[in-house]
């Protein structure tokens, strides 16, 4: 693992919130890209532009009730999504549990979401990446249900990067609102009330 060191938070954001995806457009709007989604979602409804350049990724900063944000997608492909990921928490000297990870999870229904404090990776390689880039499980994580696969033989990789079908992409998206509340809570400090209200 790569333990970077970490300062004080605050040198010009005070959290990070990360959506992982893959970059190409033929990815747009697969299991995997829930992320992507999700923080799109978040900076439409914060008017802040993901469209800066830097740590092989996309950023822009927010202001999201008094905090300055990093909204960061990765466009390293999921599977090396900490090459991003540990960079740009270095360079705000933001710690590991000022950085929340919006991923996809293949164990939950669509428009189920799942928040947790830390954790491994549980299977999935972006998680996984960040984890060996910030040198620590014990960062947050909103994981959105996406469906699993429809039998045991199936291939993981092509079910992750398959397309919902339209009822299953409208329950996701249909949670999109509820994900932002619940990132704003998760920066208020109060990630169990935002585990009561919004999980499953």
């Amino acid at each position: 693992m790569a333990f970077l060191n970490f300062g004080k938070a605050g040198a010009g954001a005070d959290w990070a919130i990360v959506g992982l995806g893959n970059p190409d457009a033929k990815y747009r709007g697969t299991r995997h890209n829930a992320g992507f989604a999700a923080l799109d979602h978040l900076a439409a409804a914060w008017g802040c532009a993901v469209d800066r350049a830097k740590w092989s990724g996309l950023y822009g900063i927010a202001r999201v009730d008094g905090r300055k944000v990093l909204l960061l997608k990765p466009l390293t492909y999921m599977n090396d999504s900490g090459r991003c990921v540990g960079p740009a928490a270095a360079f705000y000297k933001l710690p590991p549990q000022r950085v929340l990870v919006l991923c996809d999870d293949i164990t939950q229904e669509p428009g189920h979401i799942r928040i947790r404090a830390s954790g491994s990776a549980g299977g999935h390689n972006g998680l996984k990446s960040i984890i060996a880039h910030l040198g620590s499980e014990d960062f947050p994580r909103l994981r959105i249900g996406v469906g699993a696969k429809p039998d045991p033989d199936y291939d993981l990789a092509n079910w992750v990067l398959s397309r919902f079908p339209p009822e299953a992409a409208r329950a996701v998206a249909d949670r999109h609102a509820d994900i932002e509340a619940a990132c704003r809570l998760i920066l208020a400090g109060s990630l169990p009330e935002a585990q009561n209200r919004y999980n499953g």
